[in-house]
């Protein structure tokens, strides 16, 4: 893309923000590690350096010959990445102090400054010029060619679905697989959602199946890898149904991409991959229109296409469901459980106005049981916690303060309605250092 500002990150917690803030002014920003440049600067009209959490044992020799190559383009040093910058430097070269960049506000006023006033760059990265430059490049790459997706009914693979249906109408084929741990009643009532968006969507019921296969299983990572080895297994038969399919659609962003790699160029919080093993197995070839985009950007995107609020308003939902929000072991009963005290947490954050000013929330089954009373009985039944986040692309957290009535509301309703709980808690960790789900 033109008129691109590149973020060179040494780590900083600030960096996602700095680029969230850029793209709200309509500029298109990229991150790359100090250890990982860009090979091309063509399409960079300014370079900013970020905050160095800690000293660098060295200075980056390949990053000093980067900066002196491009030394024309302006460039904003933030905190003590500036004893980077060569002092004979030819462009126009700007330092700013950490503190002013841990005010969100001074932050925004500082790079819009920089930006609009020093670089002189034009505001012209929109959802609607987003949509035009995809779609074009969709039509190119796609032609008459058929292509499947795995629709979670989530955001991202709905906007993905969006844009490239509008791209080769009906060669899109989208499969909505439910592996029995979805949210209570989200199979039928997300096929219901998409019945009039014109889409070609078949929804495939594998619950059975996935719920057989993580009997006895306790280990998180084991539970990820047979869920999404199962996910591949069923995909992968209802993708061959479809004849001459050449290309797989995924919903990947921009922090999938980020965090797949840490500064220092190992592997980070996550691998990338949505479906592993599916494009080789299948030799299909991947498209991944959103893998520029920041959540907020794809509900930007979103709204510009006409999405139902509904659907661009939806929280988060890992890939694996409630498979991680069940602690232990995974049964058809803890589903349950777990659903219905969920379903009971997003209902009242919705009637009381405050599911749109929480960016995650779920219920968790904890693998332990409580003593509680009942009557005049004692009851040793089970612990369910609850967990509700704000968050501007998942990449940082912090918990949501929600009102001490509302949370007394929540914990009576479940405990009065989900049989065999009596005790519910609340989590008030921020990521870091926890991370949003549990497992």
């Amino acid at each position: 893309m033109s008129n691109t500002v590149l973020i060179i990150d040494f780590g900083s917690t600030h960096t996602q923000r700095i680029a969230q803030t850029i793209r709200n002014l309509n500029i298109y920003s990229e991150i790359f590690p100090f250890t990982k440049l860009p090979d091309g600067p063509a399409q960079y009209k300014a370079i900013i350096l970020t905050d160095l959490p800690k000293p660098l044992h060295a200075k980056p020799s390949a990053l000093l010959t980067y900066l002196n190559t491009h030394s024309h383009l302006p460039l904003l040093a933030i905190g003590d990445s500036h004893q980077y910058l060569d002092s004979t430097r030819e462009g126009t070269r700007l330092t700013h102090s950490l503190e002013e960049f841990e005010d969100s506000q001074q932050s925004e006023a500082i790079l819009k400054a920089f930006l609009l006033t020093t670089a002189r760059l034009k505001q012209d990265w929109t959802p609607k010029s987003f949509i035009k430059s995809t779609v074009e490049e969709l039509k190119h790459t796609l032609g008459s060619e058929k292509v499947v997706l795995g629709l979670s009914g989530g955001v991202d693979s709905t906007v993905t679905s969006v844009l490239i249906h509008k791209a080769i109408g009906q060669n899109l084929y989208c499969i909505f697989v439910n592996h029995g741990l979805l949210r209570k009643n989200e199979f039928e009532s997300v096929l219901e959602q998409y019945k009039d968006m014109g889409l070609n969507v078949k929804g495939v019921d594998a619950s059975a199946r996935f719920l057989k296969a993580l009997e006895g299983v306790t280990d998180p990572e084991q539970k990820r890898k047979i869920i999404g080895r199962l996910f591949i297994e069923v995909f992968e038969e209802e993708a061959q149904n479809i004849q001459g399919v050449s290309f797989l659609a995924q919903g990947t962003i921009y922090p999938d991409i980020i965090e797949s790699v840490s500064v220092d160029g190992k592997v980070a919080v996550k691998s990338h991959h949505n479906v592993g093993g599916l494009p080789e197995r299948m030799h299909l070839q991947i498209v991944e229109p959103l893998r520029s985009l920041f959540k907020d950007d794809v509900r930007k995107v979103g709204k510009e296409l006409g999405i139902k609020p509904k659907l661009i308003g939806r929280h988060p939902f890992p890939g694996p469901g409630l498979g991680i929000r069940i602690l232990g072991d995974i049964t058809a009963e803890k589903v349950k459980t777990v659903q219905e005290a969920d379903a009971i947490f997003i209902n009242h954050l919705i009637e009381a106005d405050l599911y749109d000013k929480v960016w995650q929330a779920a219920a968790i089954l904890l693998p332990i049981n409580s003593v509680g009373k009942s009557g005049d009985e004692r009851t040793y039944e089970r612990v369910v916690a609850l967990r509700a986040i704000t968050s501007k692309n998942g990449m940082t957290a912090d918990w949501v303060d929600l009102p001490y009535a509302f949370l007394q509301k929540v914990s009576n309703a479940i405990i009065k309605n989900v049989e065999g709980v009596n005790r519910v808690v609340y989590d008030i960790s921020a990521k870091p250092p926890a991370t949003i789900e549990w497992e």
